[in-house]
């Protein structure tokens, strides 16, 4: 994938929007803004694996791929995922937000997030063997 179009864009764009609004109407229909902290947890999930990416080792190691920054960029962003599915579900069961915008809140989030590693994924820039 690396030739993605205009297309490709407009579908993440709009998979994105929809995402947002998701959580936005989550927040606004029941008059409850903590939903809202969802947004701000898969926003933010994808930072780790951007900032630690490039701590790999080096290219004469080839028994094993990954490093211990990379592990540890990985395993940071998989607890924020966790956290963005699990604070609507306290949320919601300690009956601080609707169970409706429970629900909303995890699907906008999820829109999100994926949309946000489907770009990520599309446009990913492959190291070349002339660099």
């Amino acid at each position: 994938m690396a030739h993605a179009g205009i297309k490709t864009v407009i579908l993440l764009s709009f998979v994105l929007a929809v995402g947002f609004l998701l959580v936005i109407l989550s927040c606004a229909l029941w008059g409850n803004w903590l939903p809202l902290l969802v947004a701000f947890t898969f926003v933010l999930a994808p930072l780790p694996n951007a900032l630690f990416a490039r701590c790999g080792g080096d290219d004469f190691s080839a028994e094993y791929d990954a490093s211990g920054p990379i592990d540890l960029g990985r395993f940071i962003t998989a607890s924020i995922v966790v956290t963005g599915f699990a604070l609507p579900l306290v949320l919601a069961h300690s009956e601080i937000i609707a169970p409706g915008a429970c629900a909303m809140s995890i699907a906008g989030g999820g829109l999100v997030y994926g949309t946000i590693m489907a770009y990520s994924a599309t446009f990913k820039e492959e190291s070349s063997d002339f660099d």
